[in-house]
C-alpha cells in the first residue's frame, strides 16, 4: 500500500475487520481510542459481531511541565495508573505531586464519560479477547499505554489492529499485545493522515452516535 491507502476511516475499519477475522478472535470486545479510532472501531466491531466501547487514556504531566509526560492513567474500574520511574525520579516527585496530576486527568476523563453517554471501557474484560483500535500509530505511545493497562485486567487474548503504523510503532505493540493487526507498515511513515483520502476531524457528537447505534445493536 502507499499514500492514500485507505478512503476514510470506514473503509479502513472494514479492511482491518477482514484480516482481524483470519486470527477467529470469537467472543471479543472491540475498544477504539477517541476520537480518530471509534469509526474504525465501529466498523471493526460491526463485521465482528462484537460489543463496541471506548478506552480512554490521559497523559499524566510533570508540574510546571504539562508537555512532559511522566506516565498515563488508563480508564477502567479501577483506573491504571503507568508511570515512567526513570523521569519521576529525575524530577524528584513525590506521591503527592504524582496524586494531583492523577485526580486532574481523571477528572478529564470522568467528563469525556459522561459525554459519551457513560460509555468507557466499562464492560468486564476478564477472560475475554479484546481488541484495540486506533486509526494509526505514529509513535505508538498511546496504544502502548493504552495495552499495558489493559493487560492488568486480566483479558484472554490482547490484540492491537491498526490501519497503517511505522515500523517502530509496531515494534513497541508487538511487545505488549498477544497479536498486531497492521494493514499498511510503510519504511518512511510521514504522518497518519497521509494515508487517508478523507481524515477529516471525529467529533465528540460522531462518537456518541456511533456509540449509541452500537448499544442499540442485537
Amino acid at each position: 500500500m502507499s499514500r492514500w491507502a485507505f478512503r476514510d476511516r470506514q473503509e479502513a475499519g472494514r479492511m482491518l475487520a477482514e484480516r482481524l477475522l483470519l486470527l477467529k478472535p470469537g467472543d471479543c470486545v472491540v475498544l477504539g481510542l477517541p476520537r480518530g479510532g471509534v469509526p474504525v472501531a465501529s466498523e471493526v466491531a460491526r463485521v465482528l459481531a462484537a460489543s463496541l466501547d471506548v478506552l480512554l487514556v490521559r497523559k499524566l504531566g510533570a508540574p510546571f511541565q504539562p508537555e512532559l509526560a511522566i506516565g498515563a492513567v488508563v480508564d477502567g474500574d479501577p483506573p491504571e495508573v503507568l508511570l515512567n520511574e526513570e523521569i519521576v525520579q529525575e524530577l524528584h516527585l513525590g506521591q503527592s505531586d504524582i496524586a494531583a496530576e492523577t485526580a486532574k486527568q481523571l477528572s478529564v476523563i470522568a467528563g469525556r464519560r459522561q459525554l459519551y453517554g457513560g460509555h468507557s471501557s466499562g464492560v468486564a474484560l476478564e477472560g475475554k479477547c479484546v481488541i484495540v483500535v486506533d486509526d494509526g500509530a505514529a509513535t505508538g505511545a498511546t496504544l502502548r499505554v493504552a495495552l499495558k493497562g489493559l493487560r492488568r485486567r486480566r483479558p484472554r487474548r490482547l490484540i492491537a489492529a491498526v490501519p497503517v503504523a511505522s515500523q517502530s510503532a509496531l515494534d513497541l505493540l508487538r511487545a505488549e499485545a498477544d497479536a498486531v493487526v497492521c494493514l499498511d507498515a510503510p519504511e518512511s511513515f510521514g504522518a497518519v493522515g497521509f494515508y487517508y483520502r478523507d481524515f477529516s476531524e471525529v467529533s465528540d457528537d460522531e462518537v456518541r452516535a456511533l456509540l449509541a447505534a452500537a448499544a442499540a445493536s442485537p
